[in-house]
């Protein structure tokens, strides 16, 4: 098996590799649901940190990003021991909704047709004052400065 792939930016969607392990799957050794989910928070905050916004700093200023909507599209099943790469890409931004898209592939250097797609997602989220509870009215200026990176 390859070695997993390091955290890259290319052609607008950042790539973060995973491999399949045992807790990660049901039974019959098929990725629960639920992992595919717990993958695009790892690879949201990699990507991010990547535009130079750590998730400790967002903390930090007191901003909370929680989920407001999420909508996955399971196209063939991941396996254990399979490679994964984890793709997403900052989309939309509408008022303060930030939307990122994922796609989730099988990675098989060996196959001809190249990676099998295995999920499509939207994710979006708000940024939130963590004291207050209350939506912020204007994202702050650390977030706003990563995310016109991601736009470039």
């Amino acid at each position: 098996m390859t070695e997993l792939i390091s955290p890259s930016l290319s052609s607008g969607w950042f790539s973060y590799a995973i491999r399949v392990y045992p807790h990660h799957t049901d039974y019959a050794g098929i990725v629960w649901h639920g992992s595919y989910i717990t993958w695009m928070e790892e690879a949201r905050v990699e990507y991010l940190r990547s535009a130079g916004v750590s998730f400790d700093q967002l903390v930090a200023a007191g901003v909370d990003l929680p989920v407001v909507d999420l909508t996955l599209r399971y196209h063939q099943a991941a396996k254990m021991g399979e490679e994964l790469l984890i793709m997403t890409k900052f989309s939309k931004s509408q008022k303060l909704r930030l939307t990122f898209d994922y796609e989730i592939k099988a990675v098989d250097p060996t196959n001809p047709e190249g990676d099998r797609l295995c999920v499509t997602a939207s994710v979006s989220l708000v940024p939130v004052d963590s004291q207050k509870r209350k939506i912020l009215r204007s994202l702050p200026s650390l977030l706003d400065q990563a995310i016109a990176g991601l736009l470039g």
